[in-house]
């Protein structure tokens, strides 16, 4: 198994959770982490923004990126979501075996 930690901005809580909650009940996530709140300065249409958000840390399987982009996608109130994922490079067997479990 391919392991993969995604993280997803939200505008707030409550849509993180919503989001999390479906990727969760949905297989293809094992976990998601929401970090409250983040601050995040980012240029959008040539301005400057300042804007608090909620970060998910998604813990999932490299196979299910796709699917977990695409629900994401539908989800999200965001025109363009932030949905970057980074490879696992080295983990517990434990909580991978156990990733690989819940997920997918």
């Amino acid at each position: 198994m391919e392991a993969l930690v995604v993280y997803i901005t939200a505008p707030n809580e409550e849509e993180g959770a919503k989001i999390a909650r479906a990727l969760v009940e949905e297989r293809l996530a094992g976990c998601v982490n929401i970090v409250r709140p983040i601050r995040s300065i980012y240029r959008w249409r040539e301005n400057i923004e300042d804007d608090t958000e909620t970060l998910m840390i998604v813990k999932t399987q490299k196979r299910l990126f796709e699917s977990l982009q695409k629900r994401v996608r539908e989800l999200h109130s965001y025109t363009i979501p932030e949905i970057i994922a980074v490879p696992v490079v080295e983990g517990s067997s434990d909580y991978l075996k156990w990733l690989e479990e819940v997920s997918g």
